[in-house]
């Protein structure tokens, strides 16, 4: 249950994100600033860049904090996940994942790319290891746990996934790729109530996830039909 940037294997599904997304890490790898807009200099420009009125200043902000900015700075770029300008929604989502998969500590991030490329490898039980090996030096990492809950859902052990996503929402409770993984599994077990539920709290923080509202719908539809047969 991954994006459709993720790494790993797509397990069949209807919404984008069981937990992580990591191929969208690298979309904001060495990006540029428009041309019409000059990369602010240090943080506190970047962050007062992203309240610009001109979508190609909230860009050179964004392209600012690919390079300088912390996890903490994730806050700040989530509100632009429903930015008027598409090319700032698009920026603003890659960008969020990138800030999410800096832990703060470089020895613990070194794992953490090591991590990311052994799931692209398709070395799941492995890069489980590596991720486990991160949560028990640094457990209030979130992105760390999220990854391991994408494994595990990999791995088919669901119970597994599904307490690390748990983890994650303690830590990011907007965590939109955490909420949406959750809903798939939870629709997966015949919960669709409770699957909507975090699907739409998902939606309602990224509304650009593929299929989304496809499912929203499809998950509405299911509660009524139960909803009527108990009448």
């Amino acid at each position: 249950m991954a994006c459709d940037y993720e790494c790993a294997p797509h397990r069949g599904g209807w919404v984008a994100g069981v937990c992580a997304t990591v191929m969208a890490l690298g979309l904001v790898s060495g990006a540029s600033a428009p041309a019409a807009a000059q990369e602010p200099s240090n943080h506190t420009q970047a962050m007062q860049g992203l309240r610009h009125a001109d979508a190609s200043h909230r860009l050179a902000a964004m392209a600012r904090l690919a390079d300088i900015g912390t996890a903490a700075d994730a806050n700040a770029v989530m509100p632009h996940l429903r930015d008027d300008s598409p090319a700032v929604r698009q920026f603003a989502m890659a960008l969020v994942w990138r800030l999410w998969g800096r832990s703060g500590d470089p020895a613990v991030d070194a794992l953490y790319e090591q991590g990311v490329a052994l799931m692209r490898a398709g070395e799941l039980t492995q890069a489980v290891r590596v991720f486990s090996d991160i949560i028990a030096r640094r457990p209030a990492f979130a992105e760390a746990w999220n990854k391991r809950a994408t494994l595990f859902f990999l791995l088919d052990q669901h119970e597994l996934s599904m307490k690390d996503c748990d983890e994650v929402l303690q830590r990011i409770p907007l965590h939109f790729g955490a909420l949406s993984g959750y809903a798939q599994m939870l629709a997966g077990r015949g919960q669709p109530e409770r699957a909507l539920q975090y699907l739409e709290r998902a939606f309602q923080v990224n509304p650009d996830m593929p299929d989304a509202k496809l499912a929203i719908e499809h998950l509405r539809r299911q509660v009524e039909a139960r909803r009527k047969k108990s009448v």
